[in-house]
């Protein structure tokens, strides 16, 4: 019964705003994401952004990605090469600790 009154445009449209919510909400997660690993900006210009994002969602949104925009991939690069090199050090650390373990165990 409910299909036959739920014209398909209709569902069209509901699946459009859908998308365009979850688009929303992971560029919201993002930006804040950047907001929090940003080393340049102060406490206090955290909480602003911050505050002007709860307060005035698109706007502070899109004032961020003019403001701010053109380095968060020099962020995410930053924060990814990081990760990668604290990765590497652990390796190379359970490497050294194997082959210190192993060497002590064949030396009579």
């Amino acid at each position: 019964m409910i299909a036959s009154t739920y014209p398909l445009a209709d569902v069209f449209v509901s699946t459009l705003y859908f998308a365009i919510l979850i688009a929303w909400i992971i560029l919201v997660f993002h930006v804040f994401q950047d907001i929090m690993r940003s080393h340049d900006l102060s406490g206090a210009a955290k909480a602003v952004w911050v505050l002007f994002i709860l307060v005035l969602p698109l706007l502070g949104c899109l004032l961020y990605l003019v403001v701010r925009g053109g380095s968060m991939h020099l962020r995410q690069e930053r924060a990814t090469q990081q990760q990668r090199d604290a990765f590497e050090n652990y390796i190379r650390h359970v490497v050294a600790t194997k082959d210190s373990h192993d060497s002590k165990e064949t030396t009579p």
